[in-house]
C-alpha cells in the first residue's frame, strides 16, 4: 500500500500524490504514473502498486486536486478544465524531480488515456524523463515538438479506439520518425482502455477490457522499463 505525500512543483507550489515504495527502497528507479480522466482513483493506485511490486518507486500526482469522476460527463468536465501544459511542465515534472532528488537515479513516466496524452507531452516538456510508456492516448499533435524528445518511448494503441483514433497514432509515429526519436509502437486489436480491468463496469460502449492484450502490453512494458531504467 502507498501513502499520500506532498511534493513541490518547479514553480514552488505544493501538490499531493500517491507514492508506493518498493521493497528495494528509495534507490530504486522511479516511475510517475499518470491517471486516466477519472482522477486519482483506486484503479490507478493499483497500477502504482503493481509497478512498486516490480521494483519501481511509483508516484501518481493528483492532477485533479482531490476531485474524482464516477460518470463520463464528470470526467470530461474535469479533463477539459485541466491545463495540460501546466500539468506536464509543472505537476508531472515536479513528481519526476521529487523521485530523482529523493533517491532514484532514473525516472520514467507512464500514463493511460488522458494520462497517455500527458505522457507524450511530458516527454517533450520534462527533460529529466529517462523513458516513457504511453497507453492509448495522445495530445493534439501540433503541441508535440518531437525534436525536444530525448527519452525512448513505447506506445500501446488500440486499433478499435473510438476516443483516440488510430490514424492519429500513425501521424504521431511519422513525427517521431522524422525527428529521429527512439520509439516502439504496438497496436492491438482492441478498444480504448483495454488494460483497465474496471473498464467494462463503466458501461460505456467505447471502453472494453481485454485481458490478453493487457497481459501482452504489460509484458512488453516491463521488459522495456527494465532495459531503460533498471
Amino acid at each position: 500500500m502507498g501513502e499520500l505525500i506532498s511534493f513541490t512543483r518547479p514553480d514552488g507550489q505544493a501538490l499531493n500524490g500517491y507514492l508506493v515504495e518498493p521493497a528495494q527502497g528509495a534507490a530504486a528507479p522511479g516511475l510517475v504514473v499518470i491517471q486516466e480522466w477519472w482522477g486519482l482513483n483506486d484503479q490507478i493506485k493499483g497500477v502504482a502498486e503493481r509497478l512498486a511490486g516490480a521494483g519501481y518507486r511509483a508516484l501518481v500526482p493528483d492532477l485533479y486536486r482531490g476531485k474524482l469522476a464516477l460518470e463520463a460527463n464528470e470526467a470530461e468536465h474535469l479533463m477539459n478544465d485541466l491545463d495540460f501544459a501546466d500539468a506536464a511542465g509543472q505537476d508531472i515534472r515536479g513528481a519526476v524531480q521529487y523521485l530523482k532528488t529523493s533517491g532514484s537515479s532514473k525516472v520514467g513516466v507512464t500514463g493511460f488515456c488522458m494520462g497517455g496524452a500527458l505522457t507524450v507531452l511530458s516527454s517533450v516538456f520534462v527533460p529529466e524523463v529517462a523513458a516513457a510508456v504511453i497507453w492509448y492516448g495522445y495530445p493534439p499533435l501540433e503541441f508535440v515538438d518531437a525534436g525536444k524528445i530525448k527519452a525512448p518511448l513505447m506506445g500501446h494503441w488500440a486499433t478499435g479506439d473510438e476516443a483516440f483514433a488510430i490514424g492519429g497514432v500513425d501521424e504521431l509515429e511519422q513525427k517521431l520518425s522524422d525527428a529521429g526519436v527512439a520509439y516502439i509502437f504496438h497496436r492491438y486489436n482492441a478498444k480504448h482502455a483495454f488494460a483497465n480491468e474496471t473498464a467494462d463496469a463503466k458501461n460505456l460502449p467505447f471502453l472494453k477490457y481485454d485481458a490478453a492484450a493487457a497481459e501482452l502490453a504489460w509484458e512488453r512494458t516491463m521488459a522495456f522499463l527494465d532495459e531503460q531504467l533498471g
